[in-house]
């Protein structure tokens, strides 16, 4: 009798591959049937589709074979998210809405049995699609707020059916998604640097860290400041641009998370150290993002590093390298963005109070290697800067003489340091050094034979990799940047190579 076809997309990963709606209204046994490798939720869709339907005041076909096709069939389907685009769908079919009014337009959202629009997950990467294909949307009027991220996107917001119905007619028009202002102020973070007592070489390695998104870890005792250096680092970082801000809202979305409060602030994920593996990279059916992929071009900390599981560090490796996770079902593959900034903490030893000598420890040399070659070696590689976090009584005594603060820089002026390092290396090279491949390194970290031959005894010293060899160089490159010096030197490499804590605190347990 009639056949109609209307646009939607599914959500797979952060990507939102088109589906076509094609509905068919036909003389025979009533029924309503609903193809194209749908899931249970899917199939449930017909019953509520038709419950609203009637409750809005709309005509549902009597009568009539309904078959519903979604194209491409082979692609597996799920969530509620297709079920405004069956119902309009019907109503193009029977006539009731013009097939013309729905060209170049895409539908998304969950039907109450009242005719009412539910929210959905997911939204951001189908509006990006959307807005790539050149086509109107409409949306949930609570995804409100993920809509008004995408700028140049026109997004029509829906209550229920009546109103979306009304609107295809042209009565009444829809309120459209106003797109947030990118010109705000940096957001604000909890904290100062300036809150950490001394630790002067922790604040310098901290601010190296920022300046090169290098991945960190802070050794010493309970208490001596290395989860606030932390949560500090936030407050060095620039705000998000735009690109990876929607980045990271995609995946929010994808992971059913919207709401963030500064849609350009870094998020601050600290995981506890009782976490699985498919928590931390991501896992489950259908795949969901792990803590990793909500840290992306965000920070990642992990405190007492060793009371994790070892399998579950090591699930880190691939990411720390490629900058994303793929996770893998019989159905299909998975892939989801994770160039995320490593932060790490831990103590030198089980009782945490180790510190060179055995005179003020409650542990043995073998009880302090057992806790630490809970780090697999291939992991530590791959973490850029080691830094001592020692306790510091001196800085205790500044606080009476209130000389604390004095010619301290605060984080705003060191954010202003770390955003200029960002732009230098943008400029430079198009990245941020961490991300420096190989070949591209050498060109730009051209030494001296002098200075090459201090690099190569360093390392055999230290007994390092060729990555740790690469990843001292972009080290040593965010040091002279950071210095504006064009040129990488012997005293760039010297510092470089003198954030090597834990391999230090290693030797010195293996010697007694």
């Amino acid at each position: 009798m009639a056949l109609a076809t209307v646009y939607t997309r599914a959500s797979l990963g952060v990507d939102a591959p088109e589906i076509r709606v094609e509905v068919d209204l036909a003389r025979g046994l009533p029924g309503f049937a609903v193809v194209g490798l749908p899931t249970a939720t899917i199939r449930e869709a017909k019953d509520r589709v038709k419950a609203a339907l009637m409750n809005a005041g709309l005509e549902f076909p009597p009568a009539t074979k309904i078959t519903v096709n979604l194209s491409p069939a082979d692609l597996p389907k799920h969530g509620a998210r297709y079920e405004l685009a069956i119902a309009v769908g019907i109503l193009v079919a029977s006539g009731q809405i013009p097939q013309q009014a729905t060209k170049d337009c895409e539908f998304y959202g969950e039907l109450a049995l009242n005719g009412e629009l539910l929210p959905v997950a997911g939204l951001v990467p189908a509006l990006l699609a959307c807005r790539a294909a050149k086509r109107s949307a409409f949306v949930p009027l609570k995804n409100e707020t993920e809509a008004s991220l995408i700028s140049q996107q026109t997004s029509y917001l829906v209550t229920d059916l009546v109103s979306i119905f009304e609107h295809l007619h042209q009565h009444n028009e829809l309120r459209k998604a106003q797109p947030q202002s990118l010109r705000q102020k940096p957001p604000e973070h909890d904290g100062d640097i300036t809150d950490v007592l001394g630790q002067q070489q922790a604040k310098r390695a901290l601010l190296l860290a920022a300046a090169g998104r290098h991945h960190i870890l802070f050794v010493g005792p309970p208490g001596t400041g290395k989860t606030m250096l932390a949560q500090r680092l936030m407050g060095l970082m620039p705000p998000l641009t735009e690109t990876q801000a929607l980045e990271l809202a995609a995946i929010h979305s994808v992971a059913g998370l919207s709401g963030r409060k500064g849609w350009r602030r870094r998020d601050f994920r600290s995981p506890h150290h009782s976490c699985s593996a498919a928590a931390l990279v991501g896992g489950g059916s259908p795949p969901k993002p792990g803590e990793i992929s909500l840290a992306h071009q965000s920070i990642l900390f992990l405190d007492e590093l060793p009371e994790f599981s070892r399998h579950v560090l090591d699930s880190l490796r691939e990411p720390l390298e490629s900058g994303q996770v793929t996770i893998s079902r019989a159905a299909h593959q998975v892939s989801f963005p994770a160039a995320f900034q490593l932060v790490c903490a831990l103590n030198p030893s089980p009782c945490g109070q180790f510190d060179g000598s055995l005179a003020s420890c409650r542990s043995t040399p073998d009880q302090i290697l057992n806790y630490l070659n809970r780090l697999s070696g291939p992991l530590l590689d791959r973490i850029d800067i080691q830094v001592s976090v020692p306790r510091e009584t001196e800085s205790l005594r500044l606080i009476s003489k209130a000389r604390l603060n004095e010619q301290q820089p605060n984080s705003e002026s060191l954010r202003d340091k770390v955003a200029a390092a960002h732009q230098c290396q943008y400029q430079r090279q198009g990245c941020l050094n961490s991300d420096l491949k190989a070949n591209l390194l050498l060109g730009i970290c051209q030494l001296s034979e002098t200075d090459h031959e201090f690099l190569i005894k360093a390392i055999e010293t230290l007994k390092l990799s060729h990555r740790a060899y690469h990843r001292t160089l972009r080290l040593a490159r965010t040091i002279a940047d950071l210095d504006q010096q064009p040129a990488v030197q012997k005293s760039h490499l010297a510092e470089a190579m003198g954030y090597r804590a834990l391999d230090r605190l290693i030797q010195q347990v293996q010697s007694l």
